[in-house]
């Protein structure tokens, strides 16, 4: 038999990338957002390291770290992490990158955006996170493209779909009515090459072997190509769903791997292989010996053999009432580490052993201590513990897995409340179990529920919450001094966690002056005192203020204003009997119109508007009652005094100009004055002169 391995197979960049920092960075309260890949081995290896596979960002504490995987996620994300002050280690691939980055610039422009791809895997839903959510998605060229807008399009495609699908997809758009179509084929070059690959080795084959994730999107679209053009194509997890008989008669045989399968997968069944062709090459006598040993001996048997000697490679033993010698391999012993002298220093001795093989024979001392946990862990199950197991496949009545020698079954309706569509979706996942039957007649099946746990959590979780208020509405009332956290701000106020129950501030209450926006007082994740203003248990609503806790501006106007000062404000209202001058946010004082100017207005508009700023002369200043008296024409000098002033002036001046002529009026005046004194009327003085 001829095997032939695709080139291009194998972890890509992108996710060899995303899968080494999970591998590297330090467990201790990390979190990966979503499955890190398609492949159920990888992910438990992960767990196995502490990292915990969360769904949804309300699973991961505020502060924690979380690695994005390689598919990418929405705009949303990255906002939320920011103000929960999560630590992001991003592995998005470099090409789902470009693919958001074009989403996002064209959704701004103004274009309806198109993604061709799978609408529930998690680079889509990434996608869709940049455009709000509004794209248009389609995963078929059968798919009904009357529903895109009448306005310009852009075009992109997740990165691991068909490339001849999405090349008829965009041939149907162009076609549905006139419109400007920008397409960007954002298909991860290293995808189109594999499925061209894939391609080529699936019409040189007589079978082909494709291995990955069942739930692998790119490892099924690799099924799909090699399935048009070869009759024989097994799809495969791993090396445990690998059946020798299905492809022995075949002379050529191609092994194609998604970009989720590690190399270490293809190795195993490649190793599989080999074995498997070793034994089929067995002579006669060999069956007939395999045949003899499968008569007395059955998988799962226990047993006490013989040691008869030690070597580096394991222990030779005597089966029980025969004359055959079988190797106990050292991977199979049950010690940390295996020592031959040890075992050589017992030859005679009688081990318990297990049965794990009858063609040939092969024997474990591990089973035994594996086959002693799985009962403990089977009597724990019983008394109702939690237990947890991998999703390995599913029929029309549920999921399936296994658990030690146990097939494990889970109901349909047991999978989470409500009606579950979609059961492919859940192979590779973890499953959280608690037993509801064990079977032991026919087969060892144990029958369980995941919906039993998720409602009781649910409930506990409400008991924890409502004990939680009624603790709170019991330690609190109107007008206590409380101290809370701001956890969400919106346009009509703050949402505050004050002993962990949301209270609400509303902008009303958050400032005497008035606010046009709540983080102009308050700033998302500090802690302020706030006052109680109102409870409403039966509604589970509670007001509370931030103003109310502050001085108001009229409270400290005593310390900052008195009467015969100058201010300088911007008069913010007119009314018929004068102006409003605003001296500070909060006060504002009173402009008589007799106050304005010292000549008479009918109208304060004539002198002032809204806007203008002015100084002012404070007359009258009472804080308790909030009143602020003004006056503008107080700063201007009175209208006479002005006129003396003017006319002094213009004496001056001709004075200056004429000072002779000046001295003559003084002199005649002084004759006339001696005139008066000598007896001269004035009416002769004046007709005189």
């Amino acid at each position: 038999m001829e095997i032939i391995v695709a080139k291009n197979g194998g972890f890509c960049r992108g996710v060899r990338n995303a899968v080494d920092r999970a591998m590297s960075i330090d467990p201790k309260n990390t979190y990966i957002f979503g499955e890190i890949i398609h492949n159920p081995q990888v992910v438990e290896a992960l767990t196995v390291r502490g990292l915990k596979t969360v769904e949804d960002l309300s699973d991961v504490p505020d502060g924690a770290t979380l690695i994005i995987r390689s598919h990418g996620v929405g705009r949303g994300v990255y906002e939320e992490c920011a103000r929960r002050n999560i630590v992001v280690e991003d592995c998005t691939c470099q090409f789902v990158k470009k693919t958001q980055t074009i989403v996002d610039s064209h959704y701004r422009d103004g274009y309806a955006i198109v993604i061709v791809g799978e609408r529930t895997h998690p680079e889509v839903v990434g996608l869709n996170g940049w455009c709000e959510g509004q794209a248009y998605i389609f995963s078929s060229p059968d798919d009904d493209f009357s529903i895109l807008p009448e306005k310009k399009l852009c075009v992109v495609a997740q990165t691991t779909y068909s490339n001849e699908k999405f090349e008829k997809i965009i041939k149907n758009i162009n076609e549905n009515g006139e419109k400007t179509v920008e397409v960007f084929k954002t298909i991860c070059y290293t995808t189109i090459g594999r499925q061209n690959e894939a391609d080529e080795l699936s019409r040189a084959c007589d079978a082909v072997l494709v291995i990955g994730g069942l739930n692998s999107s790119n490892t099924n679209k690799l099924y799909d190509i090699c399935a048009k053009n070869c009759a024989f194509v097994f799809r495969m997890e791993n090396a445990a769903d690998f059946d020798y008989k299905k492809i022995k008669r075949f002379k050529k045989v191609g092994i194609v791997t998604g970009a989720s399968t590690p190399d270490m997968q293809t190795q195993e069944v490649l190793k599989k292989m080999a074995d498997m062709a070793n034994e089929a090459a067995a002579t006669m006598d060999d069956v007939v010996a395999q045949m003899d040993n499968q008569q007395k001996f059955s998988k799962g048997m226990m047993l006490k053999a013989t040691i008869s000697s030690a070597n580096a490679e394991g222990v030779d033993v005597l089966l029980p009432n025969t004359k055959k010698e079988v190797k106990l391999d050292k991977d199979e012993v049950d010690c940390e580490v295996y020592n031959a002298d040890e075992f050589a220093a017992k030859v005679g001795e009688e081990i318990e052993l297990m049965v794990i093989g009858v063609n040939p024979v092969k024997l474990s001392q591990k089973a035994i201590a594996k086959a002693k946990e799985e009962e403990a862990l089977l009597a724990e199950i019983k008394d109702g513990k939690e237990f947890g197991v991998v999703c390995t496949g599913f029929n029309k009545g549920g999921l399936t897995a296994e658990i030690g020698s146990y097939s494990v079954f889970v109901p349909a309706r047991e999978i989470r409340s409500g009606f579950v569509k979609e059961l492919d979706k859940y192979v590779g996942k973890k499953l959280r179990l608690k037993v509801l039957e064990i079977k032991t007649e026919r087969r060892k099946e144990i029958i369980a529920s995941q919906k039993a746990i998720f409602e009781e959590e649910k409930a506990a979780k409400e008991a924890a919450r409502a004990a939680k208020e009624a603790e709170f509405f019991a330690s609190v009332k109107v007008d206590d001094v409380v101290e809370g956290k701001v956890e969400r701000v919106t346009n009509f106020g703050a949402f505050v966690s004050v002993n962990g129950f949301d209270c609400l501030a509303h902008i009303s209450d958050l400032s005497w002056t008035g606010v046009k926006a709540v983080t102009d007082v308050l700033e998302i994740g500090k802690k302020y005192q706030f006052k109680v203003l109102k409870i409403d248990e039966e509604s589970k609503k509670v007001s509370i203020g931030y103003k109310q806790l502050q001085a108001q501006p009229w409270d400290l106007a005593a310390e900052k204003y008195a009467e015969g000062d100058v201010v300088h404000g911007k008069v913010v209202r007119i009314v018929t009997f004068g102006a409003f001058v605003e001296v500070e946010k909060g006060i504002d004082g009173l402009v008589h119109v007799s106050q304005i100017s010292h000549e008479f207005l009918e109208n304060p508009t004539t002198a002032l508007t809204i806007g203008q700023e002015v100084d002012a002369k404070i007359l009258k200043l009472n804080c308790e009652e909030k009143k602020m008296t003004l006056s503008i024409k107080a700063l201007e000098p009175k209208p006479e005094v002005a006129d003396k002033k003017k006319a002094e002036g213009e004496e001056g001046e001709k004075k200056a100009r004429k000072p002779r002529a000046a001295k003559a009026v003084s002199d005649e005046m002084t004759e006339w004055s001696d005139d008066v004194s000598s007896g001269v009327s004035i009416a002769d003085l004046i007709k005189n002169a």
